[in-house]
């Protein structure tokens, strides 16, 4: 049976390894499709699979006057113009740089930033720059300390085989709540690991590791002379999705990744590394090889408010509240109509804009799950696609499913409702 009727499958060209590879099916392949065939639609979709922001009133107000007057001052044309660096505007990195300094006593400057077209293109650059057989032919590989993780991540590897990640360890903290933990009891750097990556919220559980375990992993990276790769595209200092009171990190042997997407900007495409020189040389020689520039208008549209800092009072101010609340009645939903029969558990929610589900007495997978409610006009994205890497089944893999819960209220109350009747269906009697 195919499981993806709707993508096509390419046969007739007589492709290469890479093509091969990258035209192949994907889980984050079928997450777009959903995503952009439940837009294009007429039918009501409940669109709670992909990672699109909610648009929050006050905030796209801010953008509509940031346009108003790029508009009225020329700026927005010069932009559409005009060329970057492969590196980045450097008026905005210096107004990045700027930033994380003063605020955070950071010893940086605009040579320790390089922008992105978006976060999934960093991460495609620095997974090939760190993994894969290097020139002593050794094959290194991208170790993944938390596992569930980023369903992005799992085809971004233009050789095969260059990502393993450690089960986190689950603690059960009451009849409806758990959480994963970094399971440093288990966690070993052996000689091929070329970097370690974490999200921080992760994607998709909405886990946010401590300071002690980003200081534990920043120690142990460091030791083993491999980069700490933490994507920050839901964290602090912006845009700040996060729950938890935690501090953002950067040392020298850091790679920090942010975005503009979750702000509210995810079209612009503007991804924001932060790293010591050698490795935004490098990103900017593959920004140079991969897409000529960078597209600039996100970096013209915010430059001033990192300038000023009101980046990161529209964060605090209205973009977290905003999201914790969505949190907060989701859950509540949940807890509603989750008839008692199934037994299940929903990640603590610390951050990003996700739930994710644990049902522990299913007899269908999590892929079986989403097959059904997206017959019902419901599309979540089945936890099978995030436990990429493992050495050993962990059933565990298939008992998930992930929600983004920052839509419209009437869509993700009704997307619940159908979600708790499918699951009630499919109780293992």
């Amino acid at each position: 049976m195919d499981l993806f009727p709707h993508i096509p499958i390419i046969t007739a060209m007589k492709i290469s390894a890479f093509g091969e590879k990258f035209t192949a099916k994907s889980g984050i392949l079928e997450l777009m499709d959903d995503l952009g065939k439940a837009v294009a639609g007429d039918e009501k979709v409940c669109m709670l699979g992909g990672g699109n922001p909610a648009q929050i009133d006050e905030v796209q107000e801010v953008w509509r006057k940031r346009l108003f007057a790029l508009l009225g001052d020329g700026s927005l044309e010069k932009a559409l113009v005009s060329y970057d660096t492969p590196q980045g505007r450097h008026s905005f990195l210096e107004a990045v740089s700027g930033l994380l300094k003063e605020n955070f006593g950071w010893d940086i400057g605009p040579a320790n930033i390089a922008i992105t077209n978006g976060s999934q293109p960093a991460f495609f650059i620095l997974f090939n720059l760190f993994a894969g057989m290097n020139a002593e032919g050794v094959k290194k590989k991208i170790l993944f300390p938390l596992c569930p993780e980023y369903i992005g991540y799992a085809d971004q590897g233009v050789e095969e085989d260059i990502f393993t990640t450690c089960p986190a360890s689950i603690e059960e903290i009451d009849e409806f709540t758990f959480k994963y933990h970094v399971d440093f009891s288990k966690l070993e750097l052996s000689d091929d690991i070329g970097a370690v990556c974490v999200s921080r919220p992760t994607n998709p559980t909405g886990n946010v590791i401590s300071d002690d375990e980003v200081k534990q992993l920043s120690e142990l990276a460091e030791s083993a002379d491999v980069p700490l790769i933490i994507d920050n595209a839901y964290g602090a200092p912006f845009p700040r999705i996060i729950f938890e009171d935690v501090n953002p990190f950067w040392n020298k042997n850091t790679i920090l990744s942010m975005s503009l997407s979750k702000i509210g900007l995810p079209s612009v495409r503007t991804g924001i590394i932060v790293a010591n020189p050698e490795v935004i040389e490098a990103v900017s020689s593959c920004n140079a090889i991969i897409n000529l520039a960078n597209v600039n208008i996100g970096q013209v549209l915010t430059e001033s408010m990192f300038r000023s800092s009101e980046i990161l009072e529209i964060s605090r101010d209205k973009v977290m509240p905003f999201y914790r609340n969505k949190s907060i009645q989701a859950q509540e939903w949940i807890r509603k109509y989750m008839p008692p029969q199934v037994d299940y558990r929903v990640h603590k929610s610390e951050g990003a804009i996700f739930l994710w589900i644990w049902f522990k007495n299913l007899s269908i997978t999590s892929r079986e799950l989403y097959e059904r409610l997206k017959k019902r006009k419901v599309i979540i994205v089945p936890g099978e696609y995030f436990f990429f890497g493992l050495e050993k089944d962990w059933e565990h893999s298939r008992q998930c499913i992930r929600l983004n819960y920052s839509q419209d209220e009437a869509s993700v109350e009704e997307g619940i409702r159908l979600i708790a009747e499918e699951a009630a269906k499919a109780v293992n009697s």
